[in-house]
């Protein structure tokens, strides 16, 4: 495991007005995993996409050797015929298609020009077999879960005869057993002369995983870590991600003062028409003003459903029960009614449902409340410059300029555009949905650090959060959804992630 089958030196790569990669050398050793870690922006995705050829030979500088060869690629096909893939955070299959269409889609296994479907089922199955993924060959891939989505993801990998398996983020969208079974399935590959590189924010898991780390940061490698030399901790990569030691990635709030009760949700339960059941029951709850309540819940526990009942009901539930803002009682017909009252909903899905990718950092800002900064229908454009430069200072957006695509920021910075966004409707109370998902721990710190000064200012937040270390680093007041109901209610001193989980299996 000493010889190197891959060298990335010297790789420069620019976009308008941004250095993304600067310089940066990179070298993965033959049948190891090799984590690759830093801050959203740092570069990584940018380095694998070189590496890939999304990203084609001309439209960067510096050298890639893979197998001992300099290899120059024109496009993804060039890179796979060397038996490298990629496998995005976004995955790359075809809803509609079967599962055996879609391992061999783009090399279809043909007799003369005609493709040859029993070979292909017969080689998908084996594909399968090697992914420990016991599912219907003939199933559509909409009917699969995430993680079992992934896993026909690298089944396809592997049916191209890999060498390289590059895997951006692959456990961000998976629960914890989910992401477990990838883990072993990475290892299992290693003993059969996969090499893995694996991009992650979970700094537990890269360092359950990794034989290296590379450390990268504003575009330039910062260090590579090798687990033997026990050089790879949760402290030496925070502090080579961010540039500074985060000894408490969770701010202290010294003063918890809280005021009177903002929401109140009584008897609250909603039917989906669409599934045909009813997705959440007898809901009761309250939020107080200057506290983080959190939600949390295993996947499809609910806890997404509600707080878009709350908002609105944009999904056009069934909903009997009773809501009251400030002691007053409302009925929100759309999600403007919930705004108009005060509350604000920062979705789990910032690329899906939150921001315009195509539009800029200046006109996402600004869309939730566009009457702020308009006259007579027209809005003033020195208005809209002036508040969107003032939200990207306060919460330190890191953009060239606030006319920068949203498409072409860090997930993090994406992510603090999204509650910038909620921020200037100036609500009473904030509903954040896993405000951290996909970013890293540098961005993170900062996003609570926000959350704490809201508070201290008197606004309330709900918090929906798979990560039990974040539910009782942030919360107040945690509630537990499971089977669509409240499970339990614990008070932060007495929250356990045992208690929590207890309450979360218990429907």
């Amino acid at each position: 495991m000493n010889t190197p089958i891959l060298e990335m030196k010297n790789i420069i790569k620019e976009f308008p007005g941004v250095k993304a990669l600067n310089n940066v050398s990179f070298q993965v050793k033959e049948g190891e995993i090799h984590c690759l870690v830093g801050e959203n922006g740092a570069g990584k995705s940018t380095l694998m996409k070189v590496l890939s050829g999304v990203y084609p030979h001309g439209q960067y500088t510096g050298e890639i050797i893979f197998g001992g060869n300099v290899q120059n690629f024109k496009g993804i096909s060039d890179s796979e015929k060397t038996g490298i893939a990629i496998i995005y955070q976004e995955l790359a299959l075809i809803p509609e298609m079967t599962v055996y269409e879609n391992i061999f889609l783009g090399h279809e296994i043909k007799n003369g020009a005609i493709i040859d479907w029993n070979e292909t089922i017969k080689r998908a199955a084996e594909m399968l077999k090697k992914v420990r993924l016991n599912v219907n060959l003939a199933a559509k891939v909409k009917e699969l879960g995430v993680g079992k989505q992934q896993l026909v993801e690298i089944a396809k990998a592997l049916s191209k005869d890999v060498k390289l398996l590059i895997l951006d983020e692959p456990t961000a969208a998976l629960n914890e057993d989910d992401s477990e079974n990838l883990l072993n399935l990475l290892r299992d590959l290693k003993n059969h002369g996969v090499t893995c590189v694996l991009i992650s924010h979970k700094l537990k898991e890269v360092i359950e995983i990794a034989d290296s780390v590379t450390v990268l940061r504003d575009g330039q490698t910062i260090c590579t870590l090798e687990t033997q030399k026990g050089e790879v901790s949760e402290t030496a990569l925070i502090k080579y991600m961010v540039g500074r030691e985060i000894d408490n990635i969770y701010p202290k709030r010294e003063n918890r003062q809280f005021g009177e009760v903002v929401l109140n949700i009584e008897n609250w339960s909603a039917y989906d028409p669409a599934l045909g059941r009813s997705i959440l029951k007898d809901i009761n709850f309250h939020v107080k003003k200057g506290e983080i309540v959190g939600f949390a819940g295993l996947m499809g526990s609910g806890r997404t459903e509600l707080a878009l009942s709350i908002f609105g009901n944009p999904d056009g539930y069934n909903i009997t029960g009773e809501i009251f803002i400030m002691g007053n009682k409302k009925h929100f017909r759309r999600p403007q009614d919930a705004i108009n009252a005060g509350v604000a909903y920062v979705t789990e899905d910032r690329k899906g449902d939150g921001l315009i990718l195509i539009q800029d950092v200046k006109q996402n800002i600004t869309i939730a409340n566009l009457k702020e900064i308009a006259n007579r229908g027209v809005v003033n454009d020195n208005t809209e410059v002036n508040v969107a430069n003032e939200y990207k200072d306060s919460l330190n957006i890191k953009t060239p300029s606030i006319e920068q695509k949203i498409s072409n920021l860090s997930g993090g910075n994406q992510q603090k555009v999204s509650l910038a966004k909620w921020l200037f409707v100036k609500p009473n109370l904030l509903i954040l949905d896993e405000p951290t998902r996909g970013i890293d721990v540098g961005a993170k710190f900062e996003i609570y650090t926000i959350m704490t000064r809201l508070v201290e200012q008197g606004m309330s937040i709900i918090m929906i959060s798979s990560e039990l270390p974040e539910v009782l680093g942030m919360s107040d007041r945690v509630y537990v959804v499971s089977g669509g109901k409240i499970a339990g209610e614990l008070a932060i001193k007495d929250a356990t992630q045992e208690k929590i989980m207890q309450l979360a299996t218990n429907y």
